[in-house]
């Protein structure tokens, strides 16, 4: 009896084991699956969580393809917390932006990865449906077959490749017309850094779009435009009151960005959107609560 009973508990712990190691083995793959559905690294962490006590009562012999079951589970949990999120941000002060990451180097040199979970490319998201959000990362990021996206999203893969082709369209409507490498991004960077420290109006027009749009995440914590500024001439009034302040460049979700720093503690994080050599989109994060991922690096993959 006590063999047969050492025998289970063996056997459970080997269970376990490969459950755990499956489960760890994907983490980074699942946890960038949620952020881009979710553009919150908690939301995302809770999704994780919630994917695990699923993942961890399935009998895993039964599981053929450990990656996609996976995926599934987050899926489905990040369509259940995009809902509840999207809710919340109907009482938010102001504009909402992503939570910035610090991500691992590597992970940055991953072109289409980062274009994926840029601060331009998770706004865009945002204009997508739930289902349509969910369709377009698995298949355009992650390259999940419809079949699999059929079963994550409860729809026919008929109607998966519908979904997708429509969010393609949205999404290619709204991304940036061209595609801006690291090194012209960094120099667009630098230069309007040298603008706004210096108070040089006259250089900041110059590199900024006529429709520039300056959106401010405070979150009703600290201050910030409750409204989205536009227009050249009131967006460069209002970065003129960043004078004098020193920047610090740095990388956001994998591509370059500023940090303003007040008494040591990172107040600000400025990202940028580049269009046809000109800045149409500059996106402030202030809120603290959505500032703690750039004190350390977050581990993404796919």
């Amino acid at each position: 009896m006590m063999d047969r009973d050492a025998g289970i508990d063996a056997a459970t712990a080997t269970a376990t084991a490969t459950a755990t190691a499956s489960f760890v083995g994907h983490r980074k793959l699942l946890f960038t699956v949620a952020y881009e559905m979710l553009g919150s690294a908690a939301d995302a962490e809770d999704v994780l969580q919630e994917t695990w006590l699923r993942w961890s009562g399935v009998e895993h012999a039964a599981v053929r393809d450990p990656r996609a079951f996976l995926v599934r589970i987050t899926t489905r949990q990040s369509l259940t917390r995009l809902r509840t999120l999207r809710r919340r941000k109907e009482s938010y002060v102001g504009p909402w932006l992503p939570e910035p990451l610090l991500i691992a180097p590597d992970a940055a040199e991953d072109v289409e990865l980062a274009d994926s979970v840029s601060m331009a490319m998770l706004l865009v998201l945002e204009t997508l449906a739930p289902t349509e959000r969910a369709v377009f990362v698995l298949r355009d990021v992650f390259g999940v077959d419809y079949d699999e996206i059929a079963q994550a999203v409860d729809k026919t893969p008929p109607a998966v490749r519908q979904i997708a082709h429509r969010a393609r369209a949205r999404v290619a409507a709204r991304r940036p017309r061209e595609t801006v490498s690291p090194s012209q991004t960094r120099d667009a960077l630098a230069a309007f850094q040298q603008a706004v420290e210096t108070g040089d109006l006259t250089a900041l027009l110059n590199m900024i779009a006529p429709d520039v749009v300056l959106l401010t995440d405070g979150g009703g914590v600290v201050r910030a435009a409750v409204e989205p500024v536009v227009g050249a001439a009131d967006v460069t009034e209002a970065l003129a009151r960043l004078s004098g302040a020193p920047l610090q460049p740095t990388l956001a979700n994998g591509h370059p960005a500023l940090i303003i720093r007040r008494d040591g503690r990172i107040d600000t994080m400025v990202a940028l959107r580049l269009d046809a050599g000109l800045i149409t989109g500059l996106y402030a994060v202030r809120n603290p609560e959505k500032l703690s991922r750039m004190k350390r690096e977050t581990a993404i993959g796919r």
